[in-house]
């Protein structure tokens, strides 16, 4: 079990090429006993965003704070705080902070993805 504030939990840069003003907080993993899923917070400054990638799994996001733009497959889809989206596996992506504040997403993936 964790009990835990988000923001007491370590903040690190995403150091991944094609990223830009963007941290990673791992919520919950499985380093807290959590064996199927993990649970990160992201955090993009203004004008920031994460790299274009893919992977073989799919992750569900939580849009905590902020507006912003999902590309996927070439597609751009505008959000904002307390918008859902779910990336299947294998669909190329990344997200924009295209807002003046902070945005802040949950995003949730199987166990041992990164």
């Amino acid at each position: 079990m964790k009990v835990a504030r988000s923001s007491d939990i370590e903040r690190t840069e995403v150091k991944m090429e094609g990223a830009a003003g963007v941290a990673i907080r791992w919520l919950i993993g499985e380093k807290d006993g959590a064996p199927n899923f993990a649970m990160r917070m992201f955090e993009v400054q203004p004008g920031g965003h994460t790299p274009l990638h893919t992977h073989p799994h799919e992750h569900e996001v939580f849009i905590v704070e902020g507006t912003g733009t999902f590309v996927c497959d070439g597609g751009e889809y505008p959000f904002e705080a307390e918008h859902v989206i779910f990336v299947p596996g294998g669909r190329e992506h990344c997200f924009k902070n295209t807002g003046d504040g902070l945005m802040r997403f949950l995003c949730i993936i199987p166990a041992g993805a990164r």
